[in-house]
C-alpha cells in the first residue's frame, strides 16, 4: 500500500492513533476479560493476555508520544524553531526517555535480556563521530540498537530506514524532525539515495552517529536467494559467490557505505551483529515465541578511521568481509 502523503499522515492518522488509544484504555477491562477467558484455550503461559498488555503498552506509548511531539512543536513556535540546536536536542532526550520505558516494559511482560559484548561507541573513538554498520533481521533490531546508541552510548543517531516505517506516526513525526533520511523501496539501490546518504552523512559532529543497514531490508531465505540473484544479474559472480557462503545474513549493498564514508573520512566504523530477534518478523512470530524468556546479545566491532580502506573496491571486498564476520558469529550464537 501507498504511503499516504504527509499532511494526510498528520491531520488523519496521527489523531486516529490517539483516539485509539483512548478507547482501548478506557474499555481495557473487557478486553482483558476476554484475554484472560481465552488463556487455557492455547497453548503456553497466559499468551493472549501478553500479547494484548504488549499491543496496549506500544499504542499508549505511541499517543504518548505524539502528544509529547505536538507540544514541543507548540513550544518551538508551532514548528518554528524545530531545527534549532536547543529543540534537536530536546528530541532526542525525548525520544531516550520514551525507549527506555518501551525496553522497561520489554524486559518485564516478555522477559527480555539485553547483553552487549565487544567494543562499544564509547570506548572505541571517544570524542569522534562514529558510522554504525548493521545487520538486519527484524524490526526489533533496529528499537534495540537505536535505544542503546542514545541511552547508552549519549549519541545522536542519523538513521537511513524504509519509508514504510513512516506508518507508525510517533516515528513518521520524531524522525523526520531530526537529521535522518526515509528510503522507498524503488530507490534503495538509485544515485539519488547514495546522494541522500552522502548529503545525511556530512558534518557528523563528535556525539553523532550515522546508522545504516547495508543488508537494505529484513533477512529471509526467499530475500538471501533474490539478493545473489541480483548479483548474478549484475554480472558480479565473486560476490555472488561470496554471499553464497553467508547463510544467516543478505549480500550487503555498498553504496550507502561507500556514500558515508566518503563524506566522513574521519569518522570510525561501528559493525554491530545480534541474535536473539532473528524469527521476530511479524504479529504471528511474536505471538508464536511468547512467552520469550530470550537473551539477545549485541556484538560490537570497532574499525578507527585510519584501518579502513581507501579504494572503492577495497572498500567494497572489506564490506564482505565483515559480513562472512558477522554471518560466522550468528551461526555461532544463535
Amino acid at each position: 500500500m501507498p504511503l499516504p502523503p504527509r499532511w494526510l499522515r498528520r491531520l488523519l492518522l496521527a489523531p486516529f492513533v490517539v483516539l485509539l488509544a483512548f478507547l482501548v484504555v478506557t474499555t481495557l477491562p473487557v478486553w482483558a476479560l476476554l484475554a484472560a477467558a481465552a488463556s487455557p484455550l492455547v497453548p503456553g503461559r497466559l499468551r493472549p493476555l501478553r500479547l494484548l498488555w504488549i499491543g496496549c503498552v506500544y499504542l499508549v506509548w505511541d499517543a504518548a508520544a505524539l502528544l509529547s511531539l505536538f507540544v514541543l512543536w507548540v513550544v518551538s513556535g508551532f514548528g518554528w524553531r524545530t531545527r534549532s540546536p536547543a529543540f534537536q536536542r530536546a528530541h532526542y532526550v525525548l525520544a531516550g526517555w520514551f525507549l527506555r520505558v518501551l525496553f522497561w516494559q520489554a524486559r518485564w511482560t516478555l522477559r527480555l535480556r539485553i547483553d552487549v559484548v565487544g567494543t562499544d561507541p564509547d570506548t572505541a573513538l571517544p570524542g569522534r563521530p562514529e558510522l554504525v554498520l548493521c545487520r538486519h533481521a527484524g524490526p526489533g533490531d533496529s528499537f534495540i540498537l537505536i535505544h542503546g546508541l542514545v541511552n547508552w552510548f549519549n549519541r545522536e543517531p542519523r538513521i537511513v530506514l524504509k519509508d514504510s516505517l513512516q506508518w507508525d506516526p510517533a516515528i513518521d513525526v520524531l524522525l523526520n524532525r531530526l537529521p535522518n533520511r526515509f528510503i522507498a523501496p524503488t530507490a534503495e539501490r538509485g544515485e539519488e539515495t547514495v546522494r541522500q546518504v552522502g548529503h545525511l552523512a556530512s558534518g557528523l559532529d563528535d556525539n553523532d552517529a550515522f546508522v545504516i543497514f547495508p543488508e537494505g531490508g529484513n533477512f529471509t531465505p526467499k530475500r538471501r536467494l533474490r539478493a545473489i540473484a541480483r548479483l548474478r544479474s549484475l554480472g558480479l559472480e565473486r560476490m555472488a559467490l561470496r554471499a553464497e557462503r553467508m547463510r544467516h545474513v543478505l549480500a550487503p549493498q555498498p553504496g550507502g557505505m561507500l556514500a558515508a564514508l566518503d563524506a566522513a573520512p574521519d569518522a570510525g566504523v561501528i559493525f554491530v551483529a545480534h541474535t536473539g530477534l532473528d524469527r521476530m518478523l511479524t504479529v504471528a512470530d511474536v505471538w508464536r515465541e511468547l512467552p520469550m524468556d530470550k537473551r539477545i546479545v549485541m556484538r560490537f566491532w570497532s574499525v578507527p578511521p585510519e584501518d579502513v580502506p581507501t579504494g572503492r573496491q577495497e572498500r567494497i571486498d572489506w564490506l564482505f568481509d565483515w559480513w562472512a564476520r558477522i554471518d560466522a558469529w550468528i551461526a555461532a550464537n544463535r
